[in-house]
């Protein structure tokens, strides 16, 4: 017996992306009213999300009946033209100040540039809102910062959105514009999917061009977060497309992301590791994501119990995150130490005292773990794991208060392993807790199998979402 087909919704702030592109088509919508509806949204919800630091209605509206003007004409410029989008504020944004979550980074300007990521969504047609909160130089993986304060999870306020990301992951949860952009160094786009329930992507390092280059060197990705797998496919066709300022950017693809997604997976061989082979993950959300695994396996994914086979890459991690960290803080005005978070600032001072060798050792470290995952995926296509160990706990704390944990990576072991080894990796939900909180499932994939891993998770979706 099939199961009743899902009502299409006809609230623009609950549409997908794709939706709206076919409400366009359809001439049941425009991009000026599906724009007004987000803009209406962010002035009743974001008082109590705080997810933009920047919001430019009057900008945002001449974009939308351009828009408008395209769609009505027949010459429509991209693939998601007259979506509404909004961009994390790490990436430059032309006459919009990039202030990074630092009381160091005034407003003045001028801002003269576009990032890749700013400049491709502009070319496509797309209508950018605004810009959204990061942690100062996106150092953490909760988002609260000097310069904005606290952001807040849309599915319970009191608890973080998780970070970098968070305040895109937040923006999106909230129906405060259906796609954005973050970045991911060490989990930043995927803990907060998971945290908020909705997808996050990082793709292979290099398939979005970024500039200026990252002081966080070989971690730094930029990646979509949206409500669907379908969604990140299609802006990551936006995103990916080349950029002559990273000379680390990869080459364009040969297919797009859209039209790989709907692939046949049944028969892919999975390994599933609940615990990396280290980690302690909380009971609830184990038992979730082995229960979305079962199901993935009932509907054809071969899954076969299995850790990847190295040891946890922790100290790796944190030479490399500190020592971009102070490599970046060094170029900060006067006085920016003592403005900066003091979390921040402990990893700005390790970062002085680290020398070029051990930044050389951690990046061996880091070698030998993409080698061990190469070997891994001669015998499996992907790797399943869950995307953070715990839920979003409460918003205005670095770690679970009450826990033995004195940094953020302490709890979000799943996720910066793969900035290590460059991977590509996906974060859906997986389900909820009794209390309500999302759980997200990571999927894993091999060095520029980014369209396996978007393949896999939209079947991994649509599975999960007929349970």
């Amino acid at each position: 017996m099939s199961r009743p087909e899902t009502p299409r919704p006809t609230d623009p702030v609950e549409m997908t992306a794709v939706e709206l592109v076919s409400a366009y088509a359809a001439g049941t919508l425009s991009p000026v009213e599906a724009t007004e509806a987000v803009l209406a949204a962010i002035t009743a919800r974001d008082t109590d999300i705080n997810a933009y630091c920047l919001v430019d209605p009057d900008r945002a509206l001449v974009q939308a009946k351009d828009s408008e003007a395209r769609w009505q004409s027949g010459h429509v410029r991209g693939l998601l033209d007259g979506v509404p989008i909004s961009i994390k504020d790490i990436f430059l944004t032309e006459d919009w100040p990039t202030r990074r979550g630092s009381l160091s980074i005034g407003p003045e300007g001028p801002w003269p540039v576009d990032s890749p990521v700013a400049a491709r969504v502009r070319e496509d047609g797309m209508v950018i809102v605004g810009k959204t909160t990061t942690p100062e130089i996106a150092w953490k993986g909760v988002t609260d910062s000097p310069l904005t304060g606290i952001t807040r999870n849309p599915v319970d306020p009191t608890r973080t959105p998780g970070g970098s990301s968070g305040g895109s992951a937040a923006a999106v949860a909230a129906g405060m514009g259906p796609v954005s952009v973050g970045t991911d160094g060490g989990g930043s786009v995927r803990i907060p999917a998971a945290f908020c329930g909705i997808v996050g992507f990082k793709p292979t390092h290099g398939r979005i061009p970024l500039y200026p280059a990252s002081p966080f060197g070989p971690l730094a990705h930029g990646g979509p977060l949206t409500r669907t797998v379908e969604d990140a496919a299609l802006l990551l066709d936006i995103l990916a497309l080349p950029d002559p300022r990273d000379p680390t950017a990869l080459a364009p693809t040969l297919t797009t992301f859209r039209g790989q997604i709907q692939r046949e997976v049944r028969g892919v061989t999975a390994a599933y590791s609940p615990t990396l082979g280290y980690v302690r993950p909380d009971p609830e959300v184990e038992a979730i994501v082995s229960g979305a695994v079962n199901a993935l396996e009932t509907a054809g994914l071969r899954v076969s119990a299995a850790d990847p086979g190295f040891a946890d890459p922790r100290d790796a991690f944190d030479v490399m995150w500190a020592a971009g960290a102070a490599a970046m803080l060094a170029n900060f005005p006067a006085g920016a130490r003592e403005n900066a978070d003091p979390g921040l600032r402990r990893v700005w001072e390790y970062g002085e005292t680290l020398s070029a060798t051990d930044y050389l050792d951690a990046r061996a470290v880091a070698a030998q773990v993409a080698i061990t995952m190469g070997t891994f995926h001669a015998a499996y296509d992907i790797l399943l794991t869950p995307t953070v160990p715990i839920t979003a706990f409460e918003a205005g704390h670095d770690v679970p208060p009450g826990s033995d944990m004195s940094d953020w990576p302490d709890w979000t072991p799943y996720t910066y392993p793969f900035n290590l080894t460059q991977q590509p990796a996906l974060s859906i939900p997986a389900g909820r807790t009794k209390d309500g909180m999302p759980v997200g499932l990571q999927i894993v994939g091999p060095r520029h199998s980014d369209d396996l891993v978007l393949a896999v998770g939209r079947f991994a979706e649509a599975v999960l979402s007929a349970r």
